[in-house]
């Protein structure tokens, strides 16, 4: 029963934070004169406070939180907040209850993929509420409650490192996510400077930025951004880019450690795979004749490459029309995805590092004799050899789901939609990496069972699986939770 308090209580810390902040977005409601749309925001923000509030009364305990519990609380915590961020969507955008909650969890968990056609249409508060989510949801519900009850203790790392996040900026946990936030508070005044002087006009501005950087992909245009110059373009790569690299790092670059910055392994193989990446893509679709020149080629490749690493989602052009072979590659660098301790969804470039460091390893190991040692290296780390196969176990064992996961998906959407193979895979792939990417295949029209399964892919994407199996076991256990 006390196991049961302790995540009470820490979902009800969880909700009560997003009630508070959800109470923000009424300001936009009133610039823009929506008067309608604030009772719809307040009952959402008032739901969140009531229903955490029953949680933390019933949860009452001043037992430290552990890591099952943890990752139980971020599960049930990143459902629950869907289902209640679902209200704005119902009842002002007049979406049917599964569209509704499947625009929810893309938001949420950054995906991006979207039930609405044409969000231009759409009133100001929900173009916002979208943004919001998506920039709140970038950097974590968990890390923005950790912030706002700096909880002391060795529960708070414990919450932290449920939603798929290990690296300490400060000493304190709780200074870490301090960091996190102004760090991602000062990108975000930044970026909408910039692509204010680049000519994007501010409310575009401000909502660009927000998903850009969180590298969610929600736009309150029709075509994404299709429709900007080229120079704006390049400033989103670069935030996107900028999303899709650890918060650690990017302190480093702020405290003027730019050779640190550089030398980072995640930050060297993401600029590098961007490159490599935007060139063979480049090349597959100005040799297919998609376009007409290779430059042309190569600004919407690149583009369209980056997007999907980062897992951001924004295009600048029709996806169903590129070839089955540029479509995987795609499909691929969404299942990569960005660097841990970012915004970006994904396996996480640390993982697919220490797999290709943990294949040379071993290939190493079979032509040495065998009391030879060596020493295992990870960007500039030595790691022992006991630690180097926990880690090589810890990585595999995640992806392995994350595969099997995206296989069943894929199998599940191909059944029930008369789409091809590729298109499925795609698709599926942008679900789980929380990218938003599309062929055509999301939409208000498509089969429930396919969103039911693109909204389980995009929960599991954006929890990495393992605090969604935990979850699962304890339902199954019932009253024997642990």
């Amino acid at each position: 029963m006390n196991n049961l308090k302790i995540i009470l209580r820490d979902t009800g810390a969880v909700l009560i934070a997003v009630g508070v902040i959800t109470v923000f977005v009424n300001v936009v409601s009133i610039i823009f004169r929506e008067f309608f749309a604030i009772k719809w925001m307040i009952l959402t923000s008032v739901l969140y406070l009531i229903v955490g509030g029953i949680f933390e009364l019933l949860g009452k305990s001043q037992e430290e939180t552990r890591i099952r519990h943890a990752m139980i609380t971020a599960a049930l915590s990143w459902l629950i907040i869907s289902l209640i961020s679902s209200i704005p969507f119902y009842y002002i955008t007049k979406l049917d209850f599964l569209s509704a909650f499947f625009e929810s969890v893309a938001g949420w968990t950054g995906t991006g993929l979207t039930m609405i056609s044409e969000p231009s249409k759409l009133t100001h508060t929900i173009q916002f509420w979208r943004s919001f989510i998506q920039w709140i949801g970038g950097v974590g519900v968990i890390v923005l409650t950790l912030v706002v009850l700096a909880r002391p203790g060795t529960g708070s790392f414990t919450l932290y490192r449920s939603e798929a996040r290990e690296e300490r900026i400060r000493p304190s946990i709780i200074s870490t996510v301090k960091t996190i936030w102004w760090i991602f508070l000062l990108y975000t005044v930044i970026g909408i400077i910039v692509l204010l002087i680049a000519g994007m006009p501010p409310w575009e501005a401000i909502n660009h930025c927000m998903t850009g950087l969180a590298t969610g992909g929600f736009s309150v245009t029709d075509n994404s951004m299709a429709g900007y110059s080229t120079a704006i373009q390049i400033i989103l790569v670069i935030l996107m880019t900028a999303g899709a690299i650890a918060f650690a790092t990017h302190y480093e670059l702020l405290r003027g450690k730019i050779k640190r910055f550089f030398k980072d392994i995640q930050t060297q193989t993401l600029l590098f795979l961007i490159f490599l990446g935007a060139f063979l893509l480049s090349y597959i679709n100005f040799n297919e004749g998609i376009y007409e020149s290779f430059a042309s080629s190569f600004k919407y490749s690149a583009f369209q490459f980056a997007s999907a690493l980062t897992c951001t989602g924004f295009s600048t052009t029709n996806l169903a029309a590129w070839s089955g072979e540029a479509k995987f590659i795609i499909s691929i660098a969404m299942i990569i995805g960005g660097a841990a301790g970012s915004t970006a969804g994904g396996i996480k470039l640390f993982r697919i590092i220490l797999l290709t460091k943990g294949i040379g390893w071993k290939i190493r190991r079979i032509f040495l004799p065998p009391k030879s040692t060596f020493a295992y290296k990870l960007g500039g780390k030595v790691l022992g050899r006991e630690e180097a196969v926990e880690e090589i176990s810890e990585a595999a064992i995640v992806s392995f789901l994350w595969l099997i996961l995206l296989a069943v998906g894929t199998i599940v959407v191909l059944h029930v939609t008369n789409e091809s193979l590729e298109n499925v895979f795609f698709e599926v792939c942008s679900a789980q990496g929380n990218v938003g990417l599309s062929v055509g295949i999301t939409s208000l029209n498509m089969n429930p069972i396919a969103k039911f399964m693109l909204i389980l892919n995009m929960w599991v994407g954006r929890l990495e699986i393992i605090p969604i199996l935990v979850l699962i076991r304890a339902m199954i256990k019932g009253g024997k939770l642990f």
